[in-house]
């Protein structure tokens, strides 16, 4: 199933399965930072407004904007 990386709560374990579509400004950031498709992932926390997340990809942390997060198109593992 894909869902959006807001659907998922801290701890949950995702993979990334693509990018949607309306996020080309984003994507080759995306791309840069690790976040290809196949990877696998953790949500380790959310900030209080829930901008930025935080994920744990490839032994490092990463922090997203909700906006850069919107674009992944991940799958809940």
């Amino acid at each position: 199933m894909i869902n959006n990386l807001k659907m998922l709560a801290v701890g949950d374990h995702g993979k990334i399965v693509g990018f949607d579509k309306s996020g080309k400004a984003y994507r080759k950031r995306l791309l840069a930072m690790g976040l290809t498709p196949g990877t696998e992932f953790t949500v380790t926390r959310f900030a209080p407004l829930g901008d930025p997340v935080e994920i744990k990809i490839r032994g490092f942390s990463l922090s997203l904007r909700k906006n850069e997060a919107a674009v992944l198109l991940i799958e809940k593992l």
